[in-house]
């Protein structure tokens, strides 16, 4: 569906070939720091990307619906072209989540798990539809609609005295095809 720019959202393919390349790779990435929570979207190919990091340390994945996709109710399969050339954009479509729905529920879920205190080192796996807008509003320097996120990034996000600092984001880890 990647290749293809459709709408994924609360479908639930399970990961292909490349997106089981692209979860070993990041788990090899974020392997080299002890982990010791891995959190996940519901949806099998955020599920399945988390258990690959999850075995590096032997974690149970916990589940957090807080961090699921975007719901685009009906348009959810559709190319995201064909959605804004017929209501001018994803937001303005019957039936979407709001924008500030997404952002809520992606904040309190963030805030949660933050304020946990046997945390250190968190694994978060979700969508770039709540990644983009939870990392604007943790770095409001950051435009939420253009934050690049490709397929099988991670961000990084560190506490500071200050609060939450961004540190980067979009990494991608070399993959073989």
């Amino acid at each position: 569906m990647n290749a293809a720019g459709r709408i994924r959202g609360r479908l639930d393919p399970q990961l292909t070939g490349r997106g089981k390349r692209q979860a070993s790779a990041l788990a090899q990435v974020l392997g080299i720091e002890e982990i010791n929570h891995v959190i996940s979207s519901p949806l099998r190919r955020a599920v399945e990307t988390a258990e690959a990091v999850a075995r590096v340390w032997d974690l149970p994945v916990e589940i957090d619906d807080r961090f699921n996709d975007r719901d685009y109710g009906e348009w959810a399969g559709a190319t995201l072209a064909d959605v804004i050339a017929k209501w001018g954009s994803i937001d303005a479509a019957p039936g979407v989540e709001s924008s500030e729905s997404v952002t809520r529920r992606a904040l309190d879920g963030f805030i949660d798990w933050s304020n946990r205190s046997d945390l250190e080192v968190v694994v978060i796996v979700s969508h770039d539809a709540v990644n983009r807008p939870l990392l604007a509003i943790l770095e409001p320097a950051l435009d939420g609609l253009t934050i690049p996120q490709e397929t099988g990034c991670y961000n990084v996000i560190v506490a500071s005295d200050s609060g939450w600092l961004v540190q980067s984001v979009n990494n991608v880890p070399p993959i073989e095809d």
